[in-house]
C-alpha cells in the first residue's frame, strides 16, 4: 500500500494537530529553547513492527532527523530499539504521543494478523485471513496497511472496491437473484460481486445467479459444512469463493478453516486491537546556549 508523500503527511499532521491543540504547554514551560535531544522508540514486548514509514514521514515533516533501526513487517523482541530521533527536544516531546499511538496501534494489528496467519499455515491450510471495514474513524489506511504488513488480506478498502450485497440491500431489493442481476447489469467488468447470505439455500441462489464470492454471515462451522455440501451437490462450489464471517475468534478460527472456506474475515483484527507496548526514551541531551 502506498500514498503520495504529501497526502500521507497531511493525514499524519491532522493527528498531531488534534493532540497538540494550542500547544504543548508542559514542554514549552519546562524545556529551554534550543535544547537538542536524541531519543529512541523501544518495544516493550515481542511483535511485528508496523508504522515505521509513517513515523519517519511525520518526523521529517516536523524537522526531526530520524533513523529507522528496523523495517515494517519485521518481528522484534522486547527491548528492541526500532527508531532513533535527533533534533529539537521540544519538537521530539511534542511528537511523542502521536508517534507512539500510531506505531503501537499499527504494530498491534500486524502482530495479531500474523499470529492468525501462522496458526492457519501450521494447520496445513491456505485459507486467507481478511480484515473488515470495522476500523477506527480516520484510520482506514493505517489499519488496513497494518493488516497487509501482517500478511493478511485487506478485503475492501472503500465502498467502491467491490460490489458487496448485504442483508439490508436484499431486503430492499427483494431477493438475492434480483440484487445480483441489478449489479451485473451495470457494474464494470473489473469489479467482483460478493453476496452476504443467511442460509444454505440463499448461498445456492447466489452461486447460480453468478456471484463471485459468497459471504456466509454468522454461520457456525456445522452450517458452513452443510452449505458447502449443497453447493458441491449442485456442482457450483468450484465457481465461487466462500468467506466465513461473524463471531470468529483466535480460539475458534481453526474450526472455521477446517470447513473448507476460502476466506475468514475477522473484525476484531482492527476494531478490538491490542496495541503493541512501546515507549520513547531520551538517551542524550545537549542544552543550548
Amino acid at each position: 500500500m502506498y500514498l503520495p508523500k504529501r497526502i500521507l503527511e497531511q493525514k499524519l499532521l491532522r493527528f498531531l494537530k488534534e493532540d497538540i491543540g494550542q500547544g504543548d504547554i508542559t514542554t514549552y514551560l519546562i524545556i529551554p529553547a534550543n535544547t537538542k535531544a536524541e531519543a529512541e522508540i523501544i518495544t516493550k514486548e515481542a511483535g511485528i513492527v508496523a508504522g515505521i514509514e509513517e513515523a519517519l514521514a511525520l518526523c521529517k515533516s516536523c524537522g526531526i532527523e530520524t533513523e529507522a533501526l528496523t523495517y515494517d513487517g519485521v518481528e522484534v523482541r522486547p527491548g528492541t530499539a526500532i527508531m532513533r530521533l535527533v533534533g529539537d527536544a521540544r519538537g521530539i516531546l511534542s511528537l511523542e504521543r502521536t508517534l507512539l499511538n500510531l506505531l503501537s496501534r499499527m504494530s498491534g494489528i500486524a502482530t495479531m494478523t500474523k499470529r492468525l496467519v501462522r496458526k492457519i499455515r501450521a494447520s496445513g491450510c491456505k485459507t486467507r485471513v481478511a480484515s473488515t471495514r470495522k476500523v477506527g474513524p480516520g484510520l482506514a489506511y493505517f489499519d488496513k496497511k497494518a493488516v497487509f504488513l501482517g500478511d493478511g488480506d485487506t478485503h475492501r478498502l472503500h465502498l467502491d472496491d467491490l460490489v458487496l450485497i448485504k442483508d439490508n440491500h436484499i431486503k430492499i431489493v427483494g431477493s438475492v437473484e434480483r440484487a445480483i442481476k441489478e449489479s451485473r447489469n451495470t457494474v464494470s467488468f473489473s469489479k467482483k460481486v460478493e453476496v452476504e447470505v443467511a442460509s444454505a439455500e440463499e448461498a445456492l441462489q447466489a452461486a447460480k445467479a453468478g456471484a463471485d464470492i459468497i459471504m456466509l454471515d454468522n454461520f457456525p462451522p456445522h452450517k458452513i459444512k452443510k452449505t458447502i455440501s449443497l453447493l458441491e451437490k449442485e456442482k457450483v462450489r468450484t465457481g465461487v469463493m466462500l468467506e466465513a464471517s461473524g463471531g470468529i475468534t483466535e480460539k475458534s478460527i481453526l474450526e472455521y478453516v477446517s470447513t473448507g472456506v476460502d476466506i475468514v474475515s475477522i473484525g476484531a483484527i482492527t476494531h478490538s486491537v491490542k496495541a503493541l507496548n512501546m515507549n520513547l526514551e531520551v538517551v542524550k541531551v545537549e542544552k543550548g546556549e
